[in-house]
Protein backbone atom coordinates (compact mmCIF):
# COMPACT_ATOMS: atom_id res chain seq x y z
CA UNK A 1 0.00 0.00 0.00
CA UNK A 2 1.32 3.46 -0.93
CA UNK A 3 2.03 5.40 2.28
CA UNK A 4 2.15 8.76 0.50
CA UNK A 5 -1.19 8.36 -1.26
CA UNK A 6 -2.85 6.97 1.84
CA UNK A 7 -1.84 9.94 3.99
CA UNK A 8 -1.77 12.58 1.23
CA UNK A 9 1.93 13.36 1.58
CA UNK A 10 4.52 14.28 -1.02
CA UNK A 11 7.46 11.96 -1.64
CA UNK A 12 10.51 13.58 -0.03
CA UNK A 13 13.71 12.34 1.63
CA UNK A 14 13.76 11.48 5.32
CA UNK A 15 16.40 11.19 8.05
CA UNK A 16 16.69 10.30 11.74
CA UNK A 17 17.71 13.34 13.75
CA UNK A 18 19.27 13.46 17.20
CA UNK A 19 21.24 16.60 17.90
CA UNK A 20 23.31 15.65 20.96
CA UNK A 21 26.84 17.06 20.61
CA UNK A 22 30.09 16.52 22.50
CA UNK A 23 29.37 16.69 26.24
CA UNK A 24 25.59 16.28 25.77
CA UNK A 25 23.41 13.23 26.26
CA UNK A 26 19.76 12.42 26.99
CA UNK A 27 18.75 13.07 30.58
CA UNK A 28 21.88 15.12 31.28
CA UNK A 29 22.45 17.99 28.86
CA UNK A 30 20.44 19.00 25.80
CA UNK A 31 21.13 20.98 22.60
CA UNK A 32 20.19 24.65 22.81
CA UNK A 33 17.75 26.52 20.57
CA UNK A 34 20.74 27.99 18.68
CA UNK A 35 22.35 24.57 18.19
CA UNK A 36 19.13 23.01 16.95
CA UNK A 37 18.60 25.90 14.54
CA UNK A 38 22.15 25.39 13.19
CA UNK A 39 21.40 21.69 12.68
CA UNK A 40 18.11 22.28 10.90
CA UNK A 41 19.70 24.82 8.57
CA UNK A 42 22.21 22.12 7.60
CA UNK A 43 19.48 19.52 7.06
CA UNK A 44 16.94 21.72 5.30
CA UNK A 45 18.47 21.54 1.77
CA UNK A 46 18.44 17.73 1.82
CA UNK A 47 15.51 16.42 3.87
CA UNK A 48 11.83 17.13 4.48
CA UNK A 49 10.91 14.42 6.99
CA UNK A 50 12.68 14.06 10.35
CA UNK A 51 12.31 11.24 12.82
CA UNK A 52 12.80 11.92 16.54
CA UNK A 53 12.97 9.22 19.18
CA UNK A 54 11.49 10.68 22.33
CA UNK A 55 9.16 13.43 23.43
CA UNK A 56 11.86 14.97 25.64
CA UNK A 57 13.40 18.41 26.10
CA UNK A 58 15.39 18.07 22.87
CA UNK A 59 12.31 17.25 20.79
CA UNK A 60 10.40 20.16 22.32
CA UNK A 61 13.20 22.53 21.28
CA UNK A 62 13.07 21.12 17.75
CA UNK A 63 9.31 21.69 17.56
CA UNK A 64 9.73 25.26 18.81
CA UNK A 65 12.52 26.01 16.32
CA UNK A 66 10.54 24.65 13.38
CA UNK A 67 7.47 26.65 14.34
CA UNK A 68 9.22 29.94 15.20
CA UNK A 69 11.67 29.85 12.28
CA UNK A 70 8.99 28.61 9.87
CA UNK A 71 11.14 25.73 8.66
CA UNK A 72 9.63 23.30 6.16
CA UNK A 73 9.98 20.03 8.09
CA UNK A 74 7.53 17.32 9.09
CA UNK A 75 8.30 15.15 12.13
CA UNK A 76 7.66 11.57 13.04
CA UNK A 77 7.52 11.97 16.81
CA UNK A 78 8.26 9.02 19.06
CA UNK A 79 7.87 8.08 22.71
CA UNK A 80 10.92 6.12 23.82
CA UNK A 81 9.37 3.48 26.08
CA UNK A 82 11.73 1.79 28.54
CA UNK A 83 11.95 -1.71 30.00
CA UNK A 84 8.82 -3.06 31.65
CA UNK A 85 10.18 -6.62 31.77
CA UNK A 86 13.63 -8.08 32.17
CA UNK A 87 15.28 -9.44 29.04
CA UNK A 88 17.86 -11.95 30.18
CA UNK A 89 18.74 -12.62 26.54
CA UNK A 90 20.20 -9.16 25.95
CA UNK A 91 23.67 -9.99 24.57
CA UNK A 92 25.47 -7.16 26.36
CA UNK A 93 23.73 -7.82 29.68
CA UNK A 94 21.88 -4.52 29.81
CA UNK A 95 18.34 -5.84 29.94
CA UNK A 96 18.02 -6.71 33.65
CA UNK A 97 16.53 -4.35 36.26
CA UNK A 98 15.13 -4.61 39.77
CA UNK A 99 11.37 -4.49 40.33
CA UNK A 100 11.49 -0.94 41.62
CA UNK A 101 13.08 0.28 38.38
CA UNK A 102 10.63 -1.68 36.23
CA UNK A 103 7.70 -0.17 38.15
CA UNK A 104 9.14 3.33 37.68
CA UNK A 105 9.57 2.65 33.96
CA UNK A 106 5.93 1.55 33.62
CA UNK A 107 4.81 4.80 35.20
CA UNK A 108 7.17 6.91 33.10
CA UNK A 109 6.13 5.14 29.90
CA UNK A 110 2.53 6.07 30.59
CA UNK A 111 3.57 9.69 31.05
CA UNK A 112 5.54 9.66 27.81
CA UNK A 113 2.59 8.29 25.86
CA UNK A 114 0.39 11.03 27.32
CA UNK A 115 2.95 13.67 26.35
CA UNK A 116 3.09 12.23 22.82
CA UNK A 117 -0.67 12.69 22.58
CA UNK A 118 -0.52 16.24 23.89
CA UNK A 119 2.25 17.28 21.49
CA UNK A 120 0.50 15.67 18.53
CA UNK A 121 -2.49 17.88 19.23
CA UNK A 122 -0.41 20.97 19.99
CA UNK A 123 1.75 20.74 16.82
CA UNK A 124 -0.50 19.14 14.18
CA UNK A 125 1.05 21.20 11.38
CA UNK A 126 4.52 19.78 12.17
CA UNK A 127 4.00 16.26 13.54
CA UNK A 128 2.77 14.05 10.71
CA UNK A 129 3.01 10.63 12.40
CA UNK A 130 3.49 9.08 15.83
CA UNK A 131 5.53 6.13 17.09
CA UNK A 132 4.76 4.44 20.40
CA UNK A 133 8.25 3.02 20.86
CA UNK A 134 11.58 2.01 19.37
CA UNK A 135 13.15 -1.47 19.27
CA UNK A 136 11.41 -2.52 22.48
CA UNK A 137 10.22 -5.99 21.39
CA UNK A 138 13.19 -7.47 19.52
CA UNK A 139 14.94 -10.35 21.28
CA UNK A 140 18.20 -8.47 21.87
CA UNK A 141 16.76 -5.23 23.28
CA UNK A 142 17.84 -3.81 26.64
CA UNK A 143 14.45 -2.09 27.12
CA UNK A 144 11.94 -4.88 26.62
CA UNK A 145 8.24 -4.07 26.64
CA UNK A 146 5.66 -6.84 26.11
CA UNK A 147 3.76 -6.74 22.83
CA UNK A 148 0.36 -6.50 24.53
CA UNK A 149 1.52 -3.38 26.39
CA UNK A 150 2.66 -1.76 23.13
CA UNK A 151 -0.76 -2.61 21.67
CA UNK A 152 -2.34 -0.72 24.57
CA UNK A 153 -0.16 2.31 23.88
CA UNK A 154 -1.02 2.27 20.16
CA UNK A 155 -4.76 2.04 20.84
CA UNK A 156 -4.63 4.91 23.31
CA UNK A 157 -2.66 7.20 20.98
CA UNK A 158 -4.97 6.40 18.06
CA UNK A 159 -8.00 7.21 20.19
CA UNK A 160 -6.78 10.69 21.13
CA UNK A 161 -4.90 11.92 18.02
CA UNK A 162 -5.49 12.38 14.30
CA UNK A 163 -2.03 11.46 12.99
CA UNK A 164 -1.28 7.89 11.82
CA UNK A 165 0.31 5.70 14.52
CA UNK A 166 3.14 3.19 14.21
CA UNK A 167 5.81 1.34 16.19
CA UNK A 168 9.46 1.31 15.05
CA UNK A 169 11.17 -2.06 15.23
CA UNK A 170 13.75 -4.33 13.64
CA UNK A 171 12.22 -6.23 10.72
CA UNK A 172 12.48 -9.67 12.41
CA UNK A 173 9.75 -9.28 15.11
CA UNK A 174 7.29 -8.10 12.44
CA UNK A 175 7.56 -11.52 10.79
CA UNK A 176 5.73 -13.17 13.67
CA UNK A 177 5.81 -11.72 17.19
CA UNK A 178 4.26 -8.35 16.28
CA UNK A 179 1.27 -9.63 14.30
CA UNK A 180 -1.18 -8.51 17.05
CA UNK A 181 0.37 -5.03 16.94
CA UNK A 182 0.24 -4.93 13.15
CA UNK A 183 -3.55 -5.19 13.37
CA UNK A 184 -3.66 -2.02 15.47
CA UNK A 185 -1.09 0.38 14.00
CA UNK A 186 -1.88 2.45 10.92
CA UNK A 187 1.37 1.55 9.21
CA UNK A 188 4.35 -0.72 9.92
CA UNK A 189 7.85 0.68 10.50
CA UNK A 190 10.88 -1.56 10.05
CA UNK A 191 14.63 -1.26 10.67
CA UNK A 192 17.13 -2.93 8.35
CA UNK A 193 20.90 -2.93 8.92
CA UNK A 194 22.87 -5.16 6.54
CA UNK A 195 26.21 -4.14 8.08
CA UNK A 196 25.09 -5.25 11.58
CA UNK A 197 24.31 -8.64 10.03
CA UNK A 198 27.82 -8.97 8.59
CA UNK A 199 26.87 -8.15 5.01
CA UNK A 200 29.42 -6.38 2.86
CA UNK A 201 28.58 -3.34 0.77
CA UNK A 202 27.99 -5.42 -2.38
CA UNK A 203 25.25 -7.42 -0.62
CA UNK A 204 23.70 -4.49 1.20
CA UNK A 205 20.85 -3.08 -0.89
CA UNK A 206 19.67 -6.54 -1.96
CA UNK A 207 19.57 -7.56 1.70
CA UNK A 208 17.55 -4.47 2.61
CA UNK A 209 15.15 -5.22 -0.24
CA UNK A 210 14.77 -8.80 1.00
CA UNK A 211 14.04 -7.59 4.56
CA UNK A 212 11.39 -5.19 3.27
CA UNK A 213 9.71 -7.76 1.02
CA UNK A 214 9.65 -10.38 3.78
CA UNK A 215 7.55 -8.09 5.97
CA UNK A 216 5.47 -6.63 3.13
CA UNK A 217 4.42 -10.11 1.98
CA UNK A 218 2.87 -10.82 5.38
CA UNK A 219 0.91 -7.54 5.52
CA UNK A 220 -0.18 -6.78 1.94
CA UNK A 221 -2.88 -4.37 3.13
CA UNK A 222 -0.59 -2.30 5.37
CA UNK A 223 1.61 0.62 4.33
CA UNK A 224 5.25 -0.08 5.13
CA UNK A 225 7.94 2.47 6.05
CA UNK A 226 11.65 2.05 6.77
CA UNK A 227 12.36 4.10 9.87
CA UNK A 228 16.03 3.12 10.14
CA UNK A 229 18.60 2.02 7.58
CA UNK A 230 22.19 3.23 7.56
CA UNK A 231 25.89 2.46 7.35
CA UNK A 232 28.51 3.19 9.99
CA UNK A 233 31.85 4.78 9.11
CA UNK A 234 33.98 3.32 11.95
CA UNK A 235 34.10 0.19 14.08
CA UNK A 236 36.29 -1.24 16.81
CA UNK A 237 35.10 -4.69 15.78
CA UNK A 238 32.17 -4.90 18.21
CA UNK A 239 29.37 -6.34 16.09
CA UNK A 240 30.66 -4.91 12.79
CA UNK A 241 33.70 -5.96 10.79
CA UNK A 242 36.00 -2.88 10.61
CA UNK A 243 36.81 -3.59 6.97
CA UNK A 244 33.12 -3.16 6.06
CA UNK A 245 32.76 0.42 7.31
CA UNK A 246 34.15 3.67 5.96
CA UNK A 247 32.85 6.85 4.33
CA UNK A 248 33.03 5.37 0.83
CA UNK A 249 30.80 2.44 1.77
CA UNK A 250 28.39 4.75 3.58
CA UNK A 251 28.14 6.87 0.43
CA UNK A 252 27.46 3.79 -1.70
CA UNK A 253 24.74 2.47 0.60
CA UNK A 254 23.17 5.91 1.01
CA UNK A 255 22.97 6.44 -2.75
CA UNK A 256 21.71 2.91 -3.41
CA UNK A 257 19.09 3.22 -0.68
CA UNK A 258 17.85 6.60 -1.89
CA UNK A 259 17.52 5.23 -5.44
CA UNK A 260 15.68 2.18 -4.13
CA UNK A 261 13.41 4.35 -2.00
CA UNK A 262 12.49 6.62 -4.89
CA UNK A 263 11.96 3.74 -7.32
CA UNK A 264 9.69 1.88 -4.90
CA UNK A 265 8.11 5.01 -3.36
CA UNK A 266 8.93 3.88 0.17
CA UNK A 267 9.38 6.50 2.88
CA UNK A 268 12.88 5.69 4.17
CA UNK A 269 14.53 7.42 7.13
CA UNK A 270 18.31 7.20 6.78
CA UNK A 271 20.12 6.60 10.06
CA UNK A 272 21.33 9.17 10.86
CA UNK A 273 22.05 12.89 10.52
CA UNK A 274 24.95 13.42 12.97
CA UNK A 275 27.48 11.25 14.79
CA UNK A 276 26.56 10.91 18.47
CA UNK A 277 29.65 10.71 20.74
CA UNK A 278 27.58 9.83 23.84
CA UNK A 279 26.46 6.47 22.49
CA UNK A 280 27.82 3.03 23.30
CA UNK A 281 31.08 2.33 25.10
CA UNK A 282 33.88 4.78 25.81
CA UNK A 283 35.98 3.37 22.95
CA UNK A 284 36.41 6.11 20.32
CA UNK A 285 35.74 3.67 17.44
CA UNK A 286 32.61 2.23 19.04
CA UNK A 287 30.32 1.82 15.98
CA UNK A 288 27.28 3.31 17.77
CA UNK A 289 29.06 6.68 17.66
CA UNK A 290 29.67 6.74 13.89
CA UNK A 291 26.44 6.50 11.88
CA UNK A 292 26.03 10.18 10.98
CA UNK A 293 26.18 11.66 7.51
CA UNK A 294 27.81 14.57 9.35
CA UNK A 295 30.52 14.35 12.02
CA UNK A 296 29.71 15.48 15.55
CA UNK A 297 31.38 18.82 14.73
CA UNK A 298 28.84 19.16 11.86
CA UNK A 299 31.38 18.73 9.06
CA UNK A 300 29.83 16.68 6.23
CA UNK A 301 31.02 13.22 5.27
CA UNK A 302 31.46 12.38 1.61
CA UNK A 303 27.90 11.07 1.11
CA UNK A 304 26.59 14.58 1.78
CA UNK A 305 29.40 16.32 -0.11
CA UNK A 306 28.56 14.27 -3.20
CA UNK A 307 24.84 15.11 -3.16
CA UNK A 308 23.47 17.62 -5.68
CA UNK A 309 21.94 19.83 -2.99
CA UNK A 310 25.31 20.27 -1.23
CA UNK A 311 27.22 21.39 -4.28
Amino acid sequence: MDFFKQYKLSFEKAICYSGFRHGQQPGVSYPSYKEVKEDLLLLQPHWKYLRMYDCDEHAKTVLDVIRKENFDFKLMMGAYIEAEMNNFGCPWGGGVYDEEQLAANRMNNGKKIQRLIEWANEYPEIIFSLSVGNEACVDWTDHYVPVNRVVEFAKKVKQHTRQPVTFCENYVPWLNKLKPLAEVVDFISIHTYPVWEYKNIHEAIEYTNDNFKAVASIYPDKALVITEAGWATNSNGRGIHPEHVNEENQKTYFEDLMQWSEKNKVLTFFFEAFDEPWKGSSHPLEPEKHWGLFYADRKPKIAVKASDSYR
